[in-house]
């Protein structure tokens, strides 16, 4: 069965820009009050270019492995667990990190970097997969962020 459209209207030109920045598998930052409806443009935008959409609500205790993945013990073998990074560059995933101000700063830069460098890594290494592509969202509240990025 196939999912409603969620509800979304656009204010400015928002659609036509995260639909670019898919295109070129550009990373987009959402900023704003809590209530705006950041969330549910992601979901709108998701629907709309037919991407399964992958939620991480962060906090304090969110780490980078949470996101890439970690080798586990099974028995006798150690096994690879994609994380929901991982998993969003193989399936062409939009995965978006909500409230990601409430990780540590110490975390928040690595996020940074991934989103730099990693996914550009992940999204070309995975080149066999028939949707190599995945588009992050950082969404932040912006009363928990300062013009450097952290919160107060």
């Amino acid at each position: 069965m196939t999912q409603p459209t969620p509800f979304y209207v656009p204010i400015h030109k928002e659609v036509e820009i995260f639909e670019h920045a898919a295109k070129n598998k550009l990373p987009i930052l959402l900023k704003g009050p809590t209530g705006t409806g950041k969330s549910r443009f992601v979901e709108f935008m998701a629907h709309t270019l037919k991407r399964k959409l992958i939620t991480i609500s962060c906090h304090e205790e969110t780490s980078s492995t949470d996101l890439i993945g970690r080798f586990i013990i099974k028995g006798a073998e150690t096994l690879w667990l994609d994380g929901p990074l991982t998993t969003a560059a193989k399936q062409g995933s939009i995965i978006y990190l909500d409230e990601v101000a409430e990780a540590r700063p110490d975390e928040l830069w690595r996020f940074i970097h991934l989103l730099i460098t990693g996914a550009n890594c992940l999204s070309t290494s995975l080149e066999k997969h028939s949707k190599p592509m995945m588009i992050l969202c950082l969404l932040l509240p912006l009363t928990r962020v300062t013009n450097a990025g952290i919160k107060n």
